[in-house]
């Protein structure tokens, strides 16, 4: 018989399961958590018990057994959220790409086109996660070229201030695109660009980005200190947006490869509370936009990287269903990927090599992928099967594949 639960009721009832907490040891750190005085244990108890089975706690009690958990209400309790596609992009901006190409060889600009390209740059964001790299890239490139190029149009300052942040988030995406396909050093050199135009259009949000990006190619070549301080550089200029949030979980992943758990619990923690207190994003589909999901990747990360197994399989699970579509179409494959390298992970940690083959290769067979993320984190279950599966075949066979992989991406394998 199937759980027919829903989905917040069998992740909180997982996630005290993970940790190996009664019923009480979770009331009791709920009210650690809680501003004020509840009610007596027994009571409290019966009503974790019906939340358990079900039944949705009020607005006082979200966030805070979202707190218990280390995640934020909207992971838990989703808001819906506006997704954007051709067609409705088609319909916002009442124009087909030619028209929108037509109307920029004029000697302006007028209104309706920049909101035609700030839609059109809206779209190509949020295809980020399921277009394939090649086409993404070349479409990105040319509407990028076609906003630079209104520069040299008769522009009011407004319309100035407004070409140059469009020129930005293309450059972001390009960016991130040209690392996805293993040119580092295009992406640098467009980061660089990106970095740029928004210290010109003075945009906190832009530049903050361009530091994610670089705290990004640093954690995925092993420069975790570099992270750290790209990730610092970032928080001071991009305070109150949503790229803080993605900054303090890089940083986080930095810290857990180091070492050190303090740091990782500081961090994730400070991630937390800065997305906890912000909107829930319109549109949760721009690879731009920090939304709760989010955030438990990357705790998936962090607690597979300091040994916590049960609460990575946990948050990896968690990723996998909110990533997955109800008929089967994957709309968060990347991070799927890495999430099933968790699985991975955690079940050759356990002893299960068969489960940890299965779980390594369907990480690798995706179509949209990025290559220098998948293989970082697919290199620590290489190092699992090497350490406790050197002799058996099937764990040969997803180290050749895993080496293969990386010829796209050099250096980033371990030897």
């Amino acid at each position: 018989m199937g759980d027919d639960r829903p989905a917040w009721a069998r992740r909180i009832t997982a996630e005290r399961a993970a940790r190996d907490w009664s019923q009480r040891d979770a009331v009791k750190a709920l009210r650690a958590h809680a501003p004020e005085e509840l009610p007596a244990d027994e009571s409290m108890i019966r009503q974790w018990k019906r939340w358990e089975a079900g039944q949705a706690p009020n607005e006082f009690y979200r966030p805070l057994i979202a707190a218990v958990f280390g995640t934020v209400t909207h992971a838990l309790f989703p808001a819906p959220g506006r997704r954007d596609g051709n067609r409705e992009v088609l319909a916002a901006s009442g124009m087909e790409t030619f028209e929108i190409v037509s109307r920029l060889s004029r000697s302006d600009v007028d209104t309706a086109t920049l909101d035609a390209l700030r839609i059109t740059t809206d779209r190509l964001c949020s295809e980020y996660p399921y277009m394939p790299s090649e086409q993404l890239l070349i479409e990105g490139r040319q509407w990028l070229r076609r906003v630079v190029e209104l520069h040299s149009k008769s522009l009011t300052l407004a319309q100035h201030r407004e070409v140059l942040n469009l020129s930005g988030w293309l450059a972001l995406l390009v960016g991130c695109v040209e690392y996805d396909t293993g040119n580092r050093q295009a992406a640098e050199g467009t980061r660089q660009a990106a970095l740029s135009l928004a210290t010109e259009s003075e945009n906190g949000e832009i530049a903050g980005w361009a530091h994610e990006m670089r705290a990004w190619f640093a954690l995925t070549t092993g420069d975790y200190r570099g992270v750290v301080a790209a990730a610092q550089a970032g928080a001071e200029v991009a305070a109150g947006h949503g790229v803080a949030v993605q900054l303090a979980g890089q940083e986080a992943k930095a810290w857990a490869r180091l070492g050190d758990r303090r740091q990782v619990e500081v961090s994730l923690d400070k991630g937390r509370r800065l997305l906890e207190g912000m909107p829930t994003p319109g549109n949760l589909d721009n690879h731009f936009v920090v939304d709760p999901a989010k955030f438990d990747f990357y705790s998936m990360d962090c607690y597979r990287l300091v040994g916590e197994d049960r609460l990575a399989r946990t948050l990896a699970e968690e990723v996998l269903r909110t990533g997955t579509d109800f008929d089967g179409t994957e709309r968060s494959p990347m991070r799927n990927a890495e999430a099933r390298v968790t699985l991975g992970v955690t079940a050759a940690r356990e002893g299960d090599l068969d489960q940890a083959v299965i779980m390594g290769e369907r990480a690798l067979q995706g179509d949209r992928r990025s290559v220098p993320s998948l293989i970082m984190t697919s290199r620590e279950l290489a190092a699992e099967m090497r350490r406790r599966y050197s002799s058996e075949p099937a764990a040969q066979d997803y180290l050749t594949h895993l080496r293969d992989l990386g010829g796209a991406a050099p250096g980033l394998l371990p030897q």
